[in-house]
C-alpha cells in the first residue's frame, strides 16, 4: 500500500511541525536579527540575509553588534545551523523567507519603499513553487497586495503566480507586522501575539502555522492589508497619544504645573486612561513615520487624516522647544546658544537602548550646531557616531569628567547609568526633557 503524495500545502506544513523548514529572514537589524533568534530556539534551521557584508561577517564569527543580543546567543544559534549571507541565491534553498527591512521616509516626509522593492528584486529570481514569503517591515496599507505580489510574479523565471484564492500552486504571501520593543524586558517575545493576513486562504494558513511555532498566539485577519492598517493604528495611536501629552506639557509650564505630576495622579484611575509621558520628540523605526505612512496613502483616496497630521507635527517640531528652553535658560545665565558649549546626555531614541532610528536627539545636536553652539554628547552605547541616512554629525562620545566646563547639560535620553544627581551638582545648567531629575531640587534645572 503506497502512501498519497502530500499537497504543497501540506508538505510544507509538515515541515514547520516537525521543524524541518528552513527559514531565510531577510534584514538583519533591529527587528530580523531576533526574529532569527527566536525561530532559531524553536529549533529551526534560520538562514540571516543582509547586503551588509560587515553585519554577515560578524554574524557568522559568532558576534553581535547589538547591545542587547549577546555574541553567546548568536554562537547557540550557529550550533542550531545558523548561518548569515549576502547571496539570495539561498532563496532557492528557503521554505520560508521573511522580509524585514527598513521602510523610512524620503526628504518629503512621503514612503520609500526603496529597500522592500529591492529586495523583493533579488528574491524574486530564486523563489519556487510552495514557498511562503512574508513582509514584516512596517508600511502602508496595499504595499504587500500593489507592490510585493506583482515583483515577485514578474520578477521569478518560471511563471509562478500568487494564489488569491485557495488554490495550492504557486508562491504564497502574507503580511505579519513586527512587534519589537526594544528594552521592554516586561514581556516575552513569545507572548506578543503576532497578527497575520494573507493573500488567500493558503497563505494565511501557512503563516498562522509558521508563527504558531514559536508565538503563543496568532491572530489571523482577513487580509494583508489589514495587518497593514492594524501596525499602522498601534502606532498612531501612541503618536496621536504623546502628542497630546506633548501639548499639555507646553500649556502645564506656562500655568506653573507639573505635568508629571497630572499624569502620575491621573493614571490612578481604574479605567478609561493609559499613562503617555511628554518628550523631546518621537524616535524608532514606527512612531515617528507611520503616520505620514497613512497620510500619504489617504491622499490616494481623496482623504486627509487632519488629525493625525497635527499630531505629527506637534511631534516634529518637540526638537525645536527644546532648544528654546534652552535659549531662555542660557539667556538667564546673560548667555546665547550661538558660542555655547552644550552637552547632549543620550543619543538613542529612548533609555538603555544602541538605537539612533529617528532620534530626536540627532535633531536637536544639528539645531545647536546650525545656531553656533559647540556641541558635544556622552552616550554610553555610542563611542562614535557618524552619518545616517538623515545626519551627518561625526562625532565621538565625550567622558563625564568636567561638566563644568559647558554652559549647559541637555538630557535627551534618561540612561539609567546616569548618576542624576552628581550631574545637577556639577553642572552650570540642566535641561531635563525626560523628567530624568525628578525629586531633585535646583535653581539649574529647566525642565522641558
Amino acid at each position: 500500500m503506497t502512501t498519497a503524495a502530500l499537497s504543497p500545502l501540506e508538505e510544507l506544513k509538515r515541515k514547520i511541525e516537525t521543524r524541518q523548514a528552513r527559514v531565510g529572514i531577510v534584514g538583519m537589524g533591529y527587528v530580523g536579527l531576533p526574529l532569527a533568534l527566536l525561530f532559531s530556539g524553536e529549533r529551526f534551521r534560520v538562514t540571516g540575509f543582509d547586503i551588509a557584508t560587515d553585519k554577515v561577517a560578524t554574524l557568522n564569527a559568532g558576534g553581535s553588534y547589538i547591545v542587547r543580543i549577546l555574541p553567546e546567543m548568536i554562537q547557540k544559534a550557529q550550533g542550531a545551523g545558523f548561518h548569515a549571507t549576502a547571496d539570495y541565491s539561498e532563496v532557492e534553498r528557503m521554505d520560508v523567507v521573511i522580509i524585514c527591512v527598513p521602510t523610512p521616509l524620503n526628504e518629503y516626509h512621503e514612503p520609500d519603499l526603496s529597500f522592500v522593492t529591492s529586495t523583493v528584486q533579488a528574491i524574486a529570481p530564486h523563489v519556487h513553487d510552495g514557498q511562503l514569503i512574508v513582509l514584516e517591515s512596517t508600511t502602508y496599507p496595499g504595499t504587500t497586495e500593489e507592490l510585493v505580489v506583482p515583483l515577485l510574479e514578474q520578477g521569478n523565471p518560471h511563471g509562478l503566480k500568487v494564489p488569491r484564492e485557495s488554490e495550492q500552486q504557486g508562491v504564497h504571501v502574507a503580511f505579519s507586522p513586527e512587534r519589537e520593543d526594544p528594552g521592554n524586558d516586561t514581556v516575552a517575545r513569545h507572548d506578543i501575539p503576532k497578527v497575520v493576513g494573507g493573500c488567500g486562504m493558503v497563505a494565511s494558513e501557512l503563516a498562522g502555522a509558521l508563527y504558531g511555532a514559536i508565538f503563543r498566539r496568532v491572530v489571523p485577519v482577513s487580509s494583508p492589508s489589514v495587518a497593514e492598517m492594524t501596525k499602522l493604528l498601534e502606532n498612531i495611536y501612541r503618536c496621536v497619544n504623546i502628542a497630546l501629552v506633548n501639548e499639555l506639557k507646553q500649556l502645564c509650564m506656562r500655568m506653573g504645573i507639573d505635568i508629571h505630576e497630572v499624569i502620575d495622579a491621573a493614571k490612578t484611575k481604574p479605567f478609561g486612561f493609559q499613562a503617555f509621558y511628554p518628550g523631546p520628540g518621537l524616535g524608532g523605526h514606527c512612531i515617528p513615520i507611520d503616520p505620514f505612512y497613512l497620510s500619504w496613502k489617504a491622499r490616494q483616496f481623496d482623504f486627509r487624516t487632519r488629525f493625525i497630521e497635527l499630531a505629527g507635527e506637534i511631534n516634529i517640531n518637540m526638537p525645536r522647544f527644546v532648544i528654546e528652553q534652552l535659549a531662555e535658560g542660557l539667556n538667564r545665565a546673560q548667555k546665547s546658544i550661538n558660542g555655547s558649549k552644550v552637552l547632549v546626555l543620550g543619543l538613542a531614541y529612548k533609555r538603555d537602548i544602541d538605537d539612533l532610528r529617528e532620534s530626536p536627539s540627532l535633531t536637536i545636536i544639528e539645531l545647536l550646531r546650525e545656531k553656533g553652539a559647540t556641541v558635544a554628547y556622552n552616550d554610553p552605547f555610542f563611542p562614535t557616531v557618524g552619518q545616517g541616512r538623515h545626519y551627518a554629525l561625526n562625532m565621538t562620545n565625550t567622558p563625564l569628567d568636567n561638566l563644568g566646563e559647558y554652559d549647559a547639560v541637555v538630557i535627551v535620553t534618561d540612561h539609567s547609568t546616569y548618576d542624576y544627581h552628581a550631574i545637577v551638582e556639577q553642572a552650570r545648567l540642566v535641561v531635563d526633557t525626560r523628567n530624568a531629575t525628578k525629586g531633585i531640587d535646583s535653581p539649574k534645572i529647566v525642565r522641558c
